[in-house]
């Protein structure tokens, strides 16, 4: 799984020009055809934003059909589809972040992706901090803050870095692992932005001898965190929005920004590159930037929008927050050092 199920610089390579290599041709007309979406699991499914986009999509273009997959090692079923010159057998990406576009970049000698910023319709109505790719392949459509989640009966802040490593925190913080989970990537990323290139190892090390969890994903380690197993867990600054409710204790559900920050991480989408279904691809990527589909994404993803001035509901006004600085790492802050950085990290992990 690529996150939750609640509801339910300039590129390595140099990019490839549109049209003529993906069937793109931008006649405007009328969508029409089988489109294939890769995601991650939690994208579909009842309730889901892939499911609403699914059938808005086909319900304003009845000649047009959406049909998902969810590749069980993601984006890197492509990348080693690509590196072995077998077919992609999808036409778009949904769920590529920062991280994940530069390692593709890194690992393949030409692109997987194709630029569409210039020819997309609403592209530049996407806030210019969630412009994540220099080359214009992957469009944000989403956002969220990673932070902690914890329970203020046992545990209480403002948090620190330094702070979790006292006695006081000693056994209480669950994480993810950071080779397979973007909430577990993104909070290694915080903390080698706060800690620097020379510094994380040895301050991870700090959290493991004090008894820090690292679970698969996202929804063993909030589970684990439900079931008490310890007050604190790595999350996002939009919980409180599914969790509220006239039943709910939520004093179990209290977020808490480490240094007043939140680690930005959005969600994008890209279309590969190789695709006969190019201009389908670009008018569902259109659809998904429309105002109305960028409420409903978010609102089901619990997630920001992409796009400035979206109307969200009352509820998601009031119980989702916006950390006061919010830090991330560029693509040209990833390029060359993610995959060490990662690849160290779970030499650290697992030696221990």
């Amino acid at each position: 799984m690529k996150r939750r199920t609640f509801l339910t610089g300039v590129g390595t390579a140099g990019a490839v020009g549109l049209a003529g290599c993906t069937g793109f041709v931008g006649d405007g007309g009328a969508p029409s055809g089988t489109l294939t979406v890769a995601t991650y699991s939690s994208f579909t499914g009842e309730g889901t934003a892939g499911n609403w986009l699914k059938s808005a999509f086909e319900s304003e273009y009845p000649d047009a059909t959406v049909e998902f997959v969810t590749p069980e090692n993601g984006l890197n079923q492509y990348i080693q589809r690509a590196q072995q010159d077998a077919p992609i057998d999808a036409d778009l990406y949904v769920g590529l972040n920062t991280g994940e576009l530069v390692r593709a970049d890194e690992r393949l000698d030409s692109d997987l992706f194709v630029r569409v910023e210039a020819d997309l319709d609403g592209a530049t109505n996407v806030k210019s901090d969630l412009r994540i790719d220099p080359d214009g392949r992957a469009i944000a459509y989403d956002t969220g803050y990673i932070t902690l989640v914890y329970d203020e009966n046992e545990v209480s802040g403002p948090f620190t870095f330094d702070g979790l490593l006292e006695p006081e925190f000693e056994d209480a913080l669950i994480t993810q692992n950071a080779q397979q989970s973007d909430p577990g990537r993104a909070f290694l990323l915080w903390t080698i932005d706060a800690k620097g290139e020379d510094g994380y190892l040895e301050y991870w090390q700090g959290l493991l001898d004090n008894g820090v969890t690292i679970l698969d994903d996202w929804e063993p380690a909030y589970n684990a965190y439900l079931a008490e197993e310890a007050p604190m867990v790595v999350s996002y600054s939009t919980d409180q929005v599914y969790y509220h409710g006239p039943d709910v204790d939520m004093s179990r559900h209290q977020v808490g920004f480490v240094e007043d920050q939140g680690y930005a991480n959005p969600e994008a989408m890209a279309m590969f590159a190789g695709t006969d279904e190019g201009e389908l691809a670009r008018q569902f990527m259109e659809f998904v930037l429309t105002p109305e589909a960028q409420r409903e994404v978010a609102s089901r993803n619990v997630q920001y929008p992409a796009v400035a001035g979206v109307e969200m509901p009352e509820e998601f006004s009031q119980y989702a927050y916006e950390p006061p600085e919010a830090v991330t790492f560029t693509y040209d802050e990833l390029a060359g050092n993610v995959s060490t950085w990662i690849e160290d990290w779970a030499r650290q992990v697992a030696s221990n």
